[in-house]
């Protein structure tokens, strides 16, 4: 892989009316003509995104969004489009033309931005069009009445201007900027740790699945030795070694892998760091309570989370395994709903479970979104490491390293 993956990169969204120069001002950032300009209000209509460099800060994703004042049957969708992005973004640049200085949206989506903690700059575009007089005289109506924060005043035609506007993104997305790591916090450097990674039918020919390059690349990152093996040779790999830290496993084998890695060895799965990193580990343990509680409904209503979209075969974890497994252990039918991708329900609270898995395809922002949501209306949430940890008996094992 040579590209970090969009969950591994800063979001970064546009927002504002239709035709205050959004478009204009990320092309220029970007310098490529990603996003549609033109005068005619509403030439965006669905969220644009685009994986970039931003020199010298790092990867990052930027999203173009459409008018939030759009109208109309389709402007209302396109609107509720834009609101959307709001769940998986880092940072937000919200702009404002010049002569259309509108106090109630400007006031609405801060209110949003910080509802969410999600830091942001109030851009004030097309200073071109005004004069020199009346530039300096809305400056300082802003800057007397204090009634915004992080304020930068641009042109598209002023090269210097959108410079700045670029140093000021980079100073609050290095602010704001904390080291993440996968194990390197709880692994010492010059530690070992062994992946365990089956080969079946859902395993990818030819390469592997994102959350073992991930930590295959932290190991690297924290100095940690990392040892890859299939299943089938854990055994005599753990006769190989010594002083072993962490065995890391897919959590489809962890029967199999608990029965060979003895219990003086820390062992966990792909699913549970990722959950670790993205999520909330108390959150997730708290869900896997009610899992006995659920033997008590009639027909319990769950929903499988997806971050990706993928085909799927007689061995997926999402829609076969966990199902079955989980099905035998509460010894009742169950209402299995299955959704993927961005498509997170709005009828959340109908639910009496939500199991995500590792989110290695989303971003914390979103991550950290739907376990918010989830907690606001009341329905717990868990993850698929977590749960087939506590379905094998071993959940306790499985989170020791964290604790």
């Amino acid at each position: 892989m040579n590209n970090t993956p969009r969950a591994n990169r800063k979001h970064i969204g546009f927002y504002g009316k239709r035709n205050a120069g959004k478009s204009s001002i990320m092309n220029d950032i970007i310098g490529q003509k990603i996003s549609l300009v033109s005068e005619i209000k509403g030439t965006t209509t669905d969220p644009v995104s685009k994986s970039v460099e931003l020199i010298p800060f790092g990867p990052v994703v930027f999203i173009d969004t459409g008018g939030i004042d759009d109208e109309g049957q389709l402007g209302e969708l396109r609107v509720e489009k834009t609101m959307k992005t709001l769940e998986k973004i880092d940072f937000a640049i919200y702009v404002m033309e010049i002569t259309d200085i509108d106090d109630n949206y400007h006031k609405e989506f801060v209110e949003e931005f910080k509802k969410r903690d999600i830091p942001y700059i109030i851009v004030i575009n097309k200073t071109d069009i005004v004069s020199e007089e009346r530039l300096e005289e809305i400056k300082s109506n802003i800057d007397n009445e204090k009634k915004w924060e992080n304020v930068v005043f641009v042109s598209t035609k002023d090269s210097d201007a959108i410079s700045h506007l670029k140093d000021e993104l980079i100073k609050n997305l290095d602010a704001d900027e904390e080291e993440e790591t996968l194990i390197g916090d709880i692994i010492p450097y010059g530690g070992k740790v062994i992946m365990v990674v089956p080969i079946d039918a859902e395993a990818p020919k030819g390469r592997l699945i994102l959350p073992q390059v991930q930590l295959i690349r932290d190991c690297l990152d924290h100095g940690i030795k990392s040892y890859v093996v299939r299943d089938t040779e854990l055994a005599s790999a753990i006769e190989d070694l010594k002083d072993i830290d962490l065995v890391v496993t897919d959590s489809q084998a962890f029967k199999e892998v608990d029965k060979i890695v003895p219990k003086s060895i820390n062992l966990t799965s792909f699913s549970i760091i990722m959950a670790r990193q993205k999520g909330d580990m108390n959150t997730f343990l708290e869900g896997i309570k009610v899992i006995e509680s659920l033997k008590e409904k009639e027909t319990p209503k769950i929903l499988i989370m997806e971050s990706c979209s993928h085909n799927t075969s007689h061995e997926d974890i999402g829609k076969v395994k966990i199902p079955k497994l989980l099905t035998k252990h509460l010894g009742k039918e169950i209402d299995f709903h299955f959704r993927m991708g961005e498509d997170f329900p709005k009828d959340l609270e109908t639910y009496d479970l939500v199991i995500h898995c590792g989110s290695c395809m989303l971003n914390k922002k979103t991550m950290e979104t739907r376990m918010r949501v989830c907690n606001d209306k009341g329905v717990p949430i868990t993850n698929y490491g977590i749960l087939l940890a506590y379905l094998t008996g071993i959940l306790n094992r499985a989170v020791k390293v964290f604790i």
